[in-house]
């Protein structure tokens, strides 16, 4: 792990830590400096201001979730770990929820959710001839429900059991976005002729 990538890491931990016992809008880079031990100059070496350090943290947990988990047959897993990292950072997305705001949060699943949507649209999509416009509808529909349904998990204090929600989503969606893939094609053939 280089330099720079542990720097930003021992950052993203403090930040965790300390919003365990504070809000982040309490939090000052000089609170975040002392915890992991670097400079304040090294903190802007890497970050503009605390909320840009916020969202760094959000996309990593959620590329660590996600790996290689974005395909047709492990998007629910891919799913599922997202939940996991949302449930095992608990305190840091209450608090970011609280702070600045759902919308802020909502735009971080919204781009992991995305990811994975989109990698499941393209691989059913090969060879169809459906157009972007169409893989964009596709995904932003699927992409939308899966947010909504972890915002509603998050709303609710996160206490239901989500290896249910994920199974649930699992059955409603089952085929259904090869349905929309087909949908689309039969719908793109008919304009043709």
């Amino acid at each position: 792990m280089s330099n720079t990538n542990a720097t930003k890491i021992s950052l993203g931990e403090s930040l965790k830590k300390l919003m365990q016992t504070k809000r982040l809008e309490k939090i000052t880079i000089q609170d975040l400096t002392a915890d992991c031990g670097v400079s304040r100059m090294a903190f802007y070496y890497h970050f503009k201001d605390i909320y840009d350090l916020v969202e760094w943290v959000c996309v990593e947990d959620g590329k660590r979730a996600l790996q290689d988990k974005k395909t047709g047959d492990t998007w629910q897993e891919g799913i599922s770990r997202i939940f996991g990292a949302v449930l095992e950072n608990r305190e840091f997305i209450t608090n970011v929820c609280r702070s600045i705001g759902r919308e802020r949060v909502e735009r971080y699943l919204y781009q992991f959710t995305y990811d994975i949507v989109r990698d499941v649209v393209e691989e059913k999509c090969r060879g169809t001839g459906i157009s972007e416009k169409q893989k964009d509808s596709i995904t932003d529909f699927y992409k939308y429900g899966f947010v909504g349904t972890v915002l509603n998990w998050i709303d609710h204090g996160m206490k239901e059991d989500y290896s249910e929600i994920v199974e649930n989503m699992s059955v409603m969606l089952y085929e259904n976005i090869d349905h929309s893939v087909r949908n689309f094609k039969r719908v793109t053939e008919q304009k043709e002729t």
